[in-house]
């Protein structure tokens, strides 16, 4: 699977350029809504992307190894991609992912919780509560 299609590089590299156009304003910085998460099929690592630099490698957003504490920060998608599992899987991309709310309310919700995955419940309620009730929570997992 290609974990970044082209329309996730230009929605993450447009994200980049927005972060950087506000700090060299003096700006505060957006909050964006992830763009993409990828997944461990067999295990609980977990990545929410928002933006990806220049070199087309760095990723910024939240990062979830499986302890049990989430982090804001930098990846690398060669990193993840070069990553092989068990039964020749590899880390994958969830192609129904919708990010609904900014990455600090998904950091809020992955510390809270104890991961992203466990979060992902949380954050279908916050978005159902302010969407109001025409939009129902994910029954998914």
């Amino acid at each position: 699977m290609i974990l970044l299609e082209p329309q996730h590089v230009a929605r993450l590299r447009a994200n980049s350029e927005a972060r950087k156009a506000a700090q060299a304003h003096d700006l505060a910085e957006p909050d964006f809504v992830p763009v993409v998460k990828l997944f461990n099929p067999v295990g609980a690592a977990t990545w929410l992307a928002t933006e990806l630099d220049d070199d087309g490698d760095t990723l910024f957003g939240l990062a979830d190894l499986g302890f049990g504490c989430p982090e804001l920060g930098s990846f690398s998608l060669l990193e993840i991609e070069s990553v092989h599992l068990p039964y020749g899987l590899k880390i994958e991309r969830d192609i129904g992912f919708e990010g609904l709310v900014p990455l600090s309310a998904w950091a809020d919700a992955a510390r809270l919780a104890g991961s992203i995955i466990d979060a992902q419940f949380l954050i279908h309620e916050i978005a159902a509560r302010s969407s109001g009730p025409d939009i129902p929570p994910d029954q998914g997992g």
